[in-house]
């Protein structure tokens, strides 16, 4: 059953002995840019490749400001903090999605809420959201959104564009609007998918990329936010460098700040890497049009595609699977033939450290943790 998927995959990545799920691929200045900055001597948080990494960022993107940090969570911790949660607040998520989505709003001293996902998109399911809104919750006399449950104020909502395929976002932003809440984009693994013509990550008030070693371009490890607004720029940056202040030969800090700046050497390899942004794209959506002819012979698994309006970078391609039975064969097969494919994160609210928190109705996102499966997807 498992021969051609395992053709397939050995065709698109001959001569290794075993297939990674997704790896970094070094074909531009990487290490030109590497030497110059160890030549410089300004290898931390202070060095021109910053700004250079953050005004290519920002225009490949077609934001006003990007600003780079160490790692993707620290951008989220960051952009939680600048949309104003604070200890005691709620945020809204979904339940199947990276543990640090939800980390870093506990950073905040503030709880997630779990929500359902949409099938087509395996991100946050709009309907789920209003109805949860509509009926779970009510406007406080200060304007802000409470949770009837808790009576805790829900302060944002942040939905996680899934394995690079945009989710709904217009839907969400809309509906959180009508609820005086601010949207953050998780858009770790979706740069330079678009929703509707524009890029994920851009759409709401603010997004959030990771550029970790498996991301689909890299800094080794970094992240950045990005956003239109100039004073959410502002304090981000501000916010992001220790909250210092510069005053003639001394400088101060104003408030409590955070050591989350992208150091000058992982900006030299992310700026390299940037340059081949759109090749990179390319290829994988090259990939992902050969992985999706094959599964179309294949009735047990079925092939994760964009939705209808959206442009998926294709970071992760994804293969829904029958039953659970047939995702286990399938992992056991493949990874039997050094084809390191692996199932989807574990539900949050499953984990010990969220099995306390409030969830929604969650039945699209229990069934498919047990049918998703991850197929390689680095740049060929």
């Amino acid at each position: 059953m498992f021969d051609k998927i395992i053709e397939l995959i050995k065709q698109e990545y001959s001569g290794d002995q075993s297939v990674n799920l997704h790896q970094p691929h070094f074909g531009g200045n990487e290490k030109k840019y590497l030497l110059d900055t160890i030549d410089s001597g300004f290898v931390s948080s202070v060095g021109e490749y910053v700004n250079l990494f953050e005004d290519l960022l920002a225009k490949k993107l077609n934001v006003k400001h990007a600003i780079a940090t160490v790692n993707g969570t620290a951008a989220l911790h960051v952009s939680y903090l600048v949309a104003g949660v604070e200890p005691g607040d709620e945020v809204i998520t979904q339940a199947m999605t990276f543990v640090a989505t939800a980390n870093s709003i506990k950073y905040c001293g503030a709880e997630p809420i779990f929500l359902d996902i949409c099938r087509e998109s395996l991100s946050l399911c709009p309907l789920k959201l209003e109805s949860f809104l509509k009926n779970n919750t009510y406007t406080g006399s200060d304007g802000y959104c409470y949770n009837k449950v808790s009576q805790r104020r829900i302060k944002a909502c942040v939905p996680m564009h899934t394995f690079g395929l945009p989710g709904h976002i217009d839907e969400i932003v809309e509906i959180c609007a009508k609820y005086n809440l601010i949207v953050v984009e998780d858009a770790a693994e979706s740069l330079m998918s678009q929703y509707k013509g524009h890029y994920t990550g851009t759409i709401a008030k603010l997004g959030v990329f990771s550029f970790n070693g498996n991301k689909i371009i890299t800094t080794g490890g970094g992240g950045a936010i990005v956003t239109n607004c100039d004073k959410i720029a502002k304090l981000a940056k501000h916010l992001t460098t220790t909250a210092k202040i510069n005053s003639g030969y001394e400088s101060f800090h104003d408030e409590i700040g955070y050591n989350y700046r992208l150091p000058n050497l992982n900006a030299a390899l992310g700026l390299a890497q940037l340059e081949q942004i759109d090749l990179f794209v390319e290829k994988k959506r090259s990939l992902a049009t050969r992985y999706k002819k094959l599964f179309e012979t294949m009735d047990a698994y079925n092939f994760v595609s964009e939705m209808d309006n959206t442009e998926s970078n294709y970071w992760l391609n994804a293969v829904i699977c029958r039953d659970f039975d047939s995702r286990q064969e399938f992992l056991r097969s493949l990874n039997q033939n050094k084809i390191l494919v692996r199932p989807v994160w574990k539900l949050l609210n499953s984990l010990e450290i969220y099995k306390h928190c409030q969830t929604g109705d969650l039945s699209n996102a229990e069934d498919l943790q047990n049918r998703i499966v991850n197929i390689p997807s680095s740049v060929v």
